[in-house]
């Protein structure tokens, strides 16, 4: 199957005007949006749109402008400009005992022949709002990332996200998609930019293994409610950057699109 479990660690280092660092290890799924059928009749610990100890929900991504998560993606390409039909995997945490909450979620978008064509990075805020920024795959950084290499994007920020850190701030993200076999590694990094350079460093690294039962079982053991601990992180980081006088950002009214398209790189 292409889905997978990835174990790893998600490192975050605020560079301005105070220096900031967290560390926290996690799992996450690899989930081919063509094998939620599988998935959910394959497994005991994970279900598909149906509760369970780990459980994914369609309605937790996208936009709802369709029932299948699979069909809006497909919509989204095509606005894009891009071809659609091709084989498409969500990076992303599952509900623990129902509760989930995902900083960020990432679709690989393949054309047809199986080639990447496209990254969708989906941020979800604490205030409850989603927004999703769809970056085109030249084929060039495709051939780049099949060798080993690493995909540069870059996009405009679009929602308000931390209170720390103003609208008028840049993504740069550095992807290292995602393998087939097990034992592969993943690799995500988001930077954020403003007018006085890099802000914010984000990496996530994490190693791939076999979407079992065993496997499951093995990293709720490993990392207990860790979509609990994910949001309760979230709000006591922001503590501590009130404490050491980090300036307050408030927050704008929200975007009205929900949907950022962009070439890999905006800038001339």
């Amino acid at each position: 199957m292409n889905s997978g479990l990835y174990r790893g660690h998600v490192v975050h280092q605020r560079l301005r005007p105070r220096a900031h660092r967290l560390r926290y290890g996690l799992f996450s799924l690899l989930l081919d949006l063509d094998e939620l059928d599988a998935l959910h009749g394959g497994l005991r610990l994970l279900s598909v749109n149906r509760g369970n100890v780990l459980s994914f929900r369609e309605a937790d991504h996208g936009d709802g402008s369709a029932p299948r998560l699979r069909d809006q993606v497909d919509r989204w390409l095509a606005t894009a400009g891009l071809q659609a039909g091709g084989r498409i995997r969500l990076h992303t945490m599952p509900r623990i005992l129902g509760y989930a909450f995902n900083p960020l979620s990432v679709y690989f978008c393949d054309r047809p022949d199986g080639q990447l064509q496209a990254i969708v990075y989906e941020v979800n805020s604490t205030f409850g709002e989603r927004h999703r920024y769809l970056l085109a795959v030249s084929t060039e950084q495709a051939r780049e990332a099949r060798a080993g290499g690493q995909i540069a994007q870059r996009c405009a920020k679009r929602m308000h996200v931390s209170p720390f850190i103003g609208m008028e701030a840049e993504y740069a993200f550095r992807m290292r998609p995602p393998g087939d076999a097990d034992g592969g590694r993943l690799s995500i990094g988001v930077d954020v930019h403003d007018e006085g350079g890099p802000l914010l460093l984000a990496t996530h690294g994490a190693r791939r293994f076999p979407l079992t039962d065993a496997a499951l079982l093995r990293a709720l053991l490993f990392y207990p409610l860790l979509t609990l601990k994910v949001i309760v992180a979230i709000h006591w980081e922001a503590l501590l950057l009130w404490r050491k006088r980090v300036p307050f950002v408030r927050r704008p009214p929200p975007a009205v699109e929900s949907l950022t398209v962009a070439p890999s790189d905006p800038r001339p």
